[in-house]
């Protein structure tokens, strides 16, 4: 298991990084780096080095929120396309419990949402109905992660609530699957909260 996969799985059992305000450097396993936070510490996923030198105007990293600081992020990433926004990372556990309603679909594999989801993750599954659909797959560091789109016609009626909610069912009993949500989302944040996501910490993420 990667070291920073099972800082995720430690956290959702309770058993948090030291608050010590330190970084612990980790290997990508793939095309895709980050900085991942917990309270008072922090993960680099790049490859060495990750503290800028003493001839670069860049603030050096620490795990009390200075390695999301936007100048640190883009000399770390500076050999990416395009860096992504930062997310809060969010957990819950699968039922197993199963979904009446959604089904694999390959109706919307031309969306965006499911384009961005295959960018950076692997076994991307669509699965959906008429109120939207969620993406299931295999994420960061091999985390199961899912996304969720409602349809336009069902905002404020909670639709994407109700697809998170059944979502979860698809998950095996007991396991854990994550969520990265912009903090400013606060219509998918309410929503992914109301069915009893808990938030563990913060990322950052590029593709190289």
């Amino acid at each position: 298991m990667h070291r920073l996969l099972r800082a995720f799985v430690d956290a959702t059992e309770g058993r948090f990084p030291p608050v010590d305000g330190g970084v612990t450097h980790v290997d990508p396993p793939g095309r895709v780096h980050g900085v991942v936070a917990f309270t008072g510490h922090t993960y680099v996923m790049a490859p060495a080095p990750i503290w800028p030198s003493d001839d670069i105007d860049v603030p050096p990293p620490d795990g009390y929120g200075g390695s999301h600081d936007p100048r640190y992020v883009s000399w770390l990433a500076r050999d990416a396309a395009e860096i992504g926004v930062l997310d809060a990372v969010l957990f819950a556990r699968g039922t197993g419990a199963g979904s009446a309603s959604l089904r694999r679909t390959d109706r919307h594999d031309d969306h965006h949402r499911v384009d961005h989801a295959r960018s950076i993750r692997d076994d991307v599954r669509v699965y959906g109905d008429e109120r939207g659909f969620v993406t299931l797959s295999t994420g960061l560091v091999g985390r199961t992660e899912f996304g969720v789109e409602a349809d336009p016609a069902g905002h404020n009626l909670g639709w994407g609530r109700s697809l998170v909610a059944d979502a979860i069912g698809l998950i095996p009993d007991g396991e854990p699957v994550f969520a990265a949500v912009s903090p400013g989302n606060a219509r998918s944040m309410r929503a992914f909260l109301a069915v009893g996501f808990t938030p563990i910490g913060s990322e950052q993420l590029w593709v190289v």
